[in-house]
């Protein structure tokens, strides 16, 4: 059907159309949210008729409508920047207008099209203000849905565990509204997430309950989403059969539906498939064709063209601060001049009162600077993370594919290696050793960053951190001993009781302990205490080693870090302890500091909340 047929055949149903009022509008975008990609013309048209149409009727919330539903339309025509303006435009006028509901759509709507093009840290940090708007605002679709989109960045971010608590809760929270909230997201996410940890016959169940479902309600985009599924689980199984037969289906839908995104992972599994049924030319071409669509979609300026624009909407919002700042400084002002006003009135009070204003405006200037220090900074860090993450992308991203080409050929050939002379063998083999080692090479780079915590899967538990702290100590006595160091405890005479993860807590005690003994001298002191602070806890450990320098304080808790402190008796040190210790306090919600200062030792504090 052409759209504008289908547009024609919208109005038309519509009784009274040419009397259009505000409950009207939102009918109409209702119905835009359900459009599937090959009715995307029409978003578009309506999105432009419910701009126009709120003008007239001085509806304040047409134009919060009609970006989103723009929006919508640039996302489903890969115009990714301009996608990203008309959400972050929807969001900017939903805050405006105090208006939760639309507030969520706009994050969730910016999360998702960042998941799509590689940004899973950007996708999970708008998924997370999402998660706490819904979870405020008591909506039970929002939550679940919610719930979900996040379960998926922390897949996608390899954090399986955390993934699994918020698609069981979703489904918790959601199940008994069955028949009004669509739970079938959470079965895909469940399916999608047994899939990953290797449980197929545990996944099977839940994308084949969804491929009915569905398939009932003829909803094409998400039909698709279930057809890969399957064709990647029958692969993964070698029932090459089942998933040829879905895989082909999949590329169908994908060029009816004339979306790049789905047909390039349509290529991808096809490429896959191929590659286990041992059909090398298939197999590449697959890889070329997702290749040369995948890069299509995403290309560096795209990116940079989209961070921008994200850096625009911040200087708005911090410009929008600045204004309420200034205005509560002059607000301050004219109380100040009251007040001085006041002070001839009153004489020997007033003056006092002035001078007591005066000293506390200085404070609040002080503060005030060192606060703009302190963002700045933050700034600083967020830009560094972002450069590395990019960097990780790309090497995961592009240099994969040409190592993945040469292997294919290299195997190809291998297949008719005895047309080659003795010589061509083992040059052949040298090519695909080559390879394999330059794969291999990039894995290792990248398993760096997924190191830290290691395989350890959460476990929460209530268990008295006393007790944990004094079998610590006793464990590290002997190592103390050797150095002639004598450990000092100061712990609380009653049970102190946390609910954390026990081993992680451990290892961050273990981790500091060692340290603090390796960098102390022979015959020094070290001490570790436990206090209760309010609704939190304290650990602390300090030491009479060898402190550090005041310039490489900032580079303490990095990765490989080689500062100039060295062990004092020959121990060994990689740089990575406190790298470790920070990610896992981090991992458990919590904080850990450092003060320090050279040849008088050292002193780190953890707060954990109980």
């Amino acid at each position: 059907m052409r759209p504008w047929l289908l547009i024609t055949l919208l109005i038309g149903s519509m009784p009274g159309y040419t009397q259009v009022d505000t409950s009207r509008l939102k009918s109409i975008y209702d119905r835009c949210l359900d459009f599937s990609e090959d009715k995307k013309d029409s978003i578009r048209y309506y999105a432009a008729f419910i701009e126009e149409e709120a003008v007239k009727l001085k509806f304040n919330k047409g134009h919060v409508l009609s970006c989103r539903l723009k929006g919508i339309y640039e996302e489903m025509m890969s115009n990714y920047e301009s996608a990203i303006h008309f959400y972050l435009e929807s969001l900017d006028a939903a805050r405006k207008l105090n208006s939760i509901e639309y507030e969520i759509s706009a994050l969730s709507d910016l999360a998702i099209l960042y998941s799509n093009i590689k940004e899973p840290q950007q996708a999970k940090t708008f998924y997370q203000q999402a998660a706490r708007l819904s979870a405020y605002k008591g909506d039970i679709y929002n939550v679940v849905s919610t719930y979900n989109n996040l379960a998926v960045i922390f897949m996608q971010l390899k954090q399986f565990d955390s993934a699994r608590v918020l698609l069981d809760e979703a489904l918790r929270i959601g199940k008994p509204y069955e028949h009004t909230v669509d739970i079938t997201s959470t079965y895909n996410n469940l399916g999608s997430l047994n899939f990953k940890e290797k449980k197929y016959d545990e996944a099977l169940p839940f994308f084949r309950s969804n491929l009915y479902t569905h398939t009932l309600n003829n909803n094409v985009g998400d039909l698709w989403i279930d057809l890969l599924n399957l064709a990647d689980l029958f692969t993964e199984k070698k029932q090459f059969d089942s998933a040829a037969w879905y895989a082909e289906r999949t590329m169908d839908l994908a060029r009816k539906l004339g979306s790049k995104s789905k047909e390039a992972d349509s290529h991808a599994m096809l490429a896959k498939l191929s590659e286990y049924k041992e059909d090398y030319y298939s197999a590449y071409d697959h890889l070329k064709s997702w290749y040369e669509l995948d890069t299509a979609i995403v290309n560096g300026d795209t990116h940079q063209t989209i961070a921008e624009l994200q850096e625009r909407f911040n200087a708005k919002e911090r410009e929008a601060a600045n204004k309420l700042l200034k205005e509560q400084v002059e607000k301050e002002m004219l109380k100040a001049r009251s007040i001085t006003l006041l002070a001839v009135a009153f004489g020997i009070i007033g003056a006092l009162t002035a001078i007591a204003f005066i000293t506390k405006r200085n404070a609040n200037r002080r503060l005030q600077a060192t606060n703009q220090l302190i963002l700045q900074q933050n700034d600083k860090l967020a830009e560094l993370n972002y450069e590395k993450n990019s960097l990780i992308s790309i090497v995961s991203h592009d240099l994969n594919t040409p190592f993945a080409t040469i292997q294919v050929w290299g195997d190809l050939m291998m297949h008719e290696s005895e047309r080659l002379s003795a010589e061509q063998q083992r040059a052949l083999s040298k090519i695909i050793q080559a390879s394999n080692y330059g794969e291999g090479l990039i894995s290792r780079i990248l398993d760096v960053e997924k190191k830290d915590i290691g395989n350890h899967k959460l476990r929460i538990e209530n268990f008295d951190l006393t007790i944990l702290t004094e079998d610590v100590i006793d464990n590290f006595k002997v190592m103390a001993d050797k150095k002639e160091i004598r450990l000092h405890a100061e712990l609380p005479e009653k049970e102190l009781y946390i609910l954390s993860d026990k081993h992680l807590v451990s290892r961050i005690c273990e981790n500091l302990l060692s340290n603090a003994i390796k960098y102390t001298p022979r015959g020094k002191n070290v001490w570790v205490s436990v206090n209760e602070e309010q609704d939190a806890i304290s650990i602390k450990v300090r030491d009479e080693g060898v402190g550090i320098e005041k310039e490489e304080m900032p580079h303490l808790f990095s990765k490989y870090s080689m500062i100039s402190s060295q062990p004092t008796d020959g121990e060994n040190s990689n740089g990575l302890g406190l790298s470790i210790v920070k990610r896992i306090v981090e991992e458990i919600n919590g904080k850990i500091s450092c003060e320090s200062e050279p040849g008088k030792g050292s002193l780190f504090t953890v707060i954990l909340r109980k």
